[in-house]
């Protein structure tokens, strides 16, 4: 089996970071947002972050322009249904998009209708192409505490049906979990599932205790458990799915070269590792690419992207039938 054109499952990609500029610019257009420049040049070099960013505030700059544009049902379904294309065109067979819903309503969207649109934009896609796919509610953890309940109870008449999971996202400066004790405890018992952005940038109690308090399966990111024992232990022992995203952590600069990321190291621990873009068009990657970086900076074969298909499929918050469906792709 071909490395490159094994099936692939990604679990950690952002919708609003996931643009193609052409779109991005077109929609500009049709809503009226000037631009400096309105070349796509300019278009693509104000969503790609560059190699050499600074830190995770800078990166997460990239993202102004994509949730500007995605401020109306079309333009949100419209950018599911093509994030989906361009992950099913290198094999990516089933895919959970999250985002943030309540950095859409500038122009009066509310939670529910804004949420409907992307998933209708992923079923939308699932009927055109070979992929599967779900939708996770992003929440800005820096945000009001009481707002995600908004979020929470929008989402809730389409769990199972498009949307599987809840997360907090943003730029990471505090011991964020307490405040969200509660609210996930209330989403976990309407059944939604739990991942967390934590131990990106450099705090890794805040992995502890999202798993601890707010009972998260996954955990975003999490490289900063390379050098802490408590965090470490509470993944491996409760079997936490840890979404690796290796170029976005350079351009954050939680690693500094991708040979020091501790993928490696968990992995060949039994951790349960996964590969994930992030962010296709901030991070200019796709799934292809984070397979073939890791390969050339740690010397792995197929049986590496056969195992991280594997854990992928575990940790997905599909359905029992949709993971069936997904391991039999490897007998092909």
């Amino acid at each position: 089996m071909n490395a490159l054109k094994i099936p692939k499952v990604e679990l950690h990609c952002h919708l609003d970071g996931s643009l193609r500029p052409e779109t991005v610019l077109e929609l500009a257009r049709l809503m009226h947002i000037e631009l400096p420049d309105e070349s796509i040049e300019a278009v693509r070099e104000s969503l790609i972050a560059p190699s050499d960013c600074d830190s995770l505030d800078t990166y997460l700059k990239r993202f102004d322009l994509p949730i500007e544009v995605m401020q109306t049902e079309y333009a949100l379904e419209r950018v599911a249904y093509e994030l989906m294309e361009d992950a099913s065109k290198e094999n990516v067979k089933y895919i959970e998009i999250r985002f943030a819903p309540q950095q859409h309503m500038k122009k009066g969207l509310d939670h529910k209708t804004i949420i409907e649109s992307v998933v209708k934009g992923v079923k939308r896609a699932e009927q055109a192409f070979e992929i599967k796919g779900n939708v996770i509610l992003s929440y800005l953890r820096h945000s009001d505490v009481q707002g995600i309940y908004d979020m929470i109870d929008a989402g809730q008449s389409l769990l199972g049906d498009g949307v599987v999971a809840v997360d907090l996202c943003a730029g990471e400066h505090d011991l964020f979990a307490s405040r969200f004790k509660e609210a996930f405890s209330y989403a976990r018992e309407l059944g939604y599932r739990v991942t967390i952005h934590a131990g990106e940038t450099g705090i890794a109690q805040n992995m502890t205790e999202s798993i601890l308090l707010l009972g998260a399966e996954r955990i975003g990111h999490g490289v900063a458990m390379m050098n802490d024992a408590e965090a470490y232990e509470c993944v491996k022992s409760n079997n936490v799915i840890l979404e690796c995203c290796p170029t976005s952590n350079l351009q954050t600069k939680a690693i500094l070269d991708i040979k020091a990321h501790p993928i490696a190291q968990f992995y060949e621990d039994g951790i349960l590792v996964t590969l994930n873009t992030d962010n296709r068009t901030v991070s200019e990657t796709d799934m292809t690419h984070e397979f073939q970086i890791v390969h050339t900076a740690f010397d792995y074969d197929t049986a590496f992207d056969i195992q991280i298909y594997k854990n992928s499929v575990k940790g997905a918050f599909a359905d029992d039938a949709t993971k069936a469906w997904l391991l039999t792709l490897l007998e092909s």
